[in-house]
């Protein structure tokens, strides 16, 4: 089996920076000539992200890992509270119809095409950063295809103006990033007992919004996709949702795998160490 050098990460890193560049000169297209300044929300996501990973870079640590997984807490961070804020908003206004079709596909409840630009944003400043701080490894990084498929939907959506609170729905799942971020400036700061409370309750908010804000809202999305299909027109829209979704639910499996692994070695770190041997 051939191993992984230096060399192979390069030209992985050249094929998602062209898809990267690609993807910029798309959105500049849009806005300068079609006029499409509502896209400006974009930028600002990817120039907000940029700006407060130099002001952690310069503030509290140079570490290209710790910089880019606090940066990535604060995305959550806000990307949660205004997901919800917007879910809570339109379920007191009315939740009749709030989950029709003609809601999730041609509507867009109040603020959730500006909440969407902006966290498109911040998925091109991290892939941008993950490149040139070279984050990832093997020939398929998951992170980097997991950004990449989230640029593709979120920005062919943004253009033509469907199924925004769709994916407004599938980020509920930064809920749950939260607690994956968490946990690894925790262990990044030196704080592994698993016996500590701390831990404890970090390890039941990461699985239980792993469950309820991750793996059951994708899959039930999946659910609602299939069973409204003959409900689209036809196009792209629900052959692109249907193959993000099953990508979405494809990491997320591995995710699921990954997590229950890191919890196996946490809990019994000698019997890992003694594995590893």
């Amino acid at each position: 089996m051939a191993r992984y050098t230096g060399q192979d990460q390069n030209k992985v890193g050249i094929f998602f920076l062209a898809t990267l560049v690609l993807w910029f000169v798309s959105v500049w297209f849009e806005i300068l000539f079609n006029k499409r300044s509502e896209l400006l929300f974009v930028v600002a996501g990817c120039f907000f992200f940029q700006t407060v990973n130099w002001v952690i870079r310069y503030l509290v640590s140079r570490d290209a890992l710790f910089i880019n997984t606090s940066v990535s807490l604060i995305h959550s961070s806000i990307t949660s509270a205004s997901v919800v804020f917007i879910l809570v908003n339109e379920w007191l206004k009315s939740l009749n119809g709030m989950f029709e079709h003609s809601q999730l596909v041609g509507d867009a409840w109040p603020r959730a095409y500006q909440a969407l630009c902006f966290s498109c944003g911040y998925f091109a400043y991290d892939q941008w950063d993950m490149l040139q701080s070279r984050l990832y490894s093997g020939w398929i990084p998951a992170i980097l295809v997991h950004h990449l498929i989230l640029l593709l939907c979120f920005t062919l959506a943004l253009y033509r103006n469907v199924t925004i609170n769709y994916l407004i729905l599938t980020l509920i799942c930064e809920l749950h990033s939260i607690f994956l971020h968490v946990r690894k400036i925790r262990r990044m700061a030196g704080v592994r007992d698993a016996k500590s409370i701390f831990v404890r309750v970090e390890w039941i908010l990461n699985w239980t919004t792993f469950v309820f804000a991750r793996f059951a809202p994708h899959i039930l999305i999946s659910v609602k996709l299939i069973l409204d299909a003959h409900k689209f027109e036809k196009g792209v829209e629900l052959p692109l949702a249907l193959f993000g979704m099953a990508g979405m639910n494809l990491l997320n499996l591995f995710l699921g795998i990954d997590l229950f692994n890191a919890f196996k070695r946490e809990k019994n770190p000698k019997d890992a160490k003694r594995l590893s041997e």
